[in-house]
């Protein structure tokens, strides 16, 4: 077994005036490329015409380039041009899996990013900066271990850059004295509730900020669309979003940190987000929760610390069978936070309850009417 895993990474760059310009640039035509490939991609489509995003690439590369000098500006990755093509082929098979929707024209401002590779080489990081191809030398907000990376991809939210990467670590030393298994429920009011009895209450960022962003929309509202002062107010709402998402994922991360870290086995829900999210009048509080981030931490944190992760069946009724004899309470509601088994007279909280059923799969002890 190998004793080294792939880990990813995300900080913020510390960037002077003349590199933000620079960043901004590479998104640019990243943005440009990619948008130039949908529209060529929906012509040729339409035209009946086999290709493939190599083909439109290589045409990209020998005739378009030469008509828009900007592109190959003094300071400017070529690499970005290559990583558009393949992020667009990437979105055409999500679209085809069913996973997400049409491939959608990218605007200045949304979702700024681009990728840059060392030509195959590997790319060394380490300490308080890295060395980008092309671009050179940029300070990092954080200090890295070091090792090496084969690309990195650099993304703008509100005013500031951010770089993202993976890289080989090694795998850290198998904690031994754990908890041998533990039930997560996870829920609305409270966020995470353990089989152990331990609660983690849902910090509901959004929800206390929400009359902040509603000042800040009618600000942005009020602007001249084009003005600076629009910009202004527009980067004040992205900052706002970025703190809500931010606190939220420190939380989360701290919660499933302590999940991995004290328990062998862990045991989740294969809740259907998408389908709760519909329902209009808890989808803004579930969003909030951040069930899916959840989700996808505990996946690659329990690699990481060397526990295991169960995903119990969508369809498993956790809330509504009896935790002690495995008695089902079918109009078991929302509102109903107690559970009260009518056959063995049990009184219990719901999640924990439910929490305590989902460790029951840990051991193959699914109770039965």
């Amino acid at each position: 077994m190998s004793d080294v895993m792939l880990l990813g990474v995300k900080t913020k760059l510390n960037l002077t005036d003349a590199q933000k310009v620079l960043m901004s640039k590479h998104a640019g035509i990243k943005r440009f490329t990619y948008n130039w490939g949908l529209a060529t991609w929906q012509e040729l489509y339409n035209a009946g015409c086999k290709f493939n995003h190599r083909t439109l690439r290589t045409f990209f590369n020998k005739h378009l380039k030469a008509e828009y000098p900007w592109i190959k500006e003094k300071g400017i990755c070529q690499k970005i041009t290559e990583f558009a093509f393949e992020d667009l082929n990437a979105a055409f098979f999500r679209f085809f899996d069913g996973i997400a929707e049409y491939p959608k024209f990218k605007k200045k401002g949304n979702n700024d990013s681009f990728t840059v590779n060392c030509g195959g080489k590997p790319m060394p990081f380490g300490g308080n900066s890295i060395k980008l191809p092309t671009i050179g030398w940029v300070k990092l907000h954080e200090g890295l271990p070091h090792g090496t990376t084969s690309k990195v991809t650099i993304s703008r939210i509100a005013d500031d850059w951010y770089i993202a990467f993976t890289y080989y670590h090694k795998k850290p030393v198998k904690i031994v004295d754990r908890i041998p298994a533990v039930g997560v429920d996870l829920g609305i009011k409270t966020l995470a509730t353990l089989s152990t009895g331990v609660i983690f209450h849902n910090a509901k960022y959004l929800a206390k900020n929400l009359k902040q962003i509603a000042h800040l929309h009618q600000e942005l509202q009020r602007k001249i669309k084009g003005s600076n002062n629009r910009n202004k107010a527009k980067t004040k709402l992205q900052r706002m979003h970025r703190r809500i998402a931010f606190l939220r994922n420190d939380l989360l991360h701290k919660i499933t940190n302590y999940i991995c870290k004290n328990h062998a086995i862990i045991v989740i829900e294969d809740l259907n987000i998408s389908g709760m999210l519909k329902n209009g009048k808890l989808s803004k509080a579930i969003s909030d929760c951040g069930f899916h981030e959840f989700k996808r931490q505990l996946e690659y944190k329990s690699k990481k610390f060397g526990c295991e992760l169960i995903i119990a069946d969508r369809w498993y009724p956790s809330s509504q069978l009896c935790s002690t004899c495995g008695h089902k309470h079918e109009s078991l509601t929302l509102k109903d936070r107690v559970y009260k088994c009518s056959n063995c007279a049990l009184s219990i909280d719901r999640d924990l309850n439910a929490a305590l059923n989902l460790l029951k799969l840990a051991f193959n002890c699914v109770p039965r009417n």
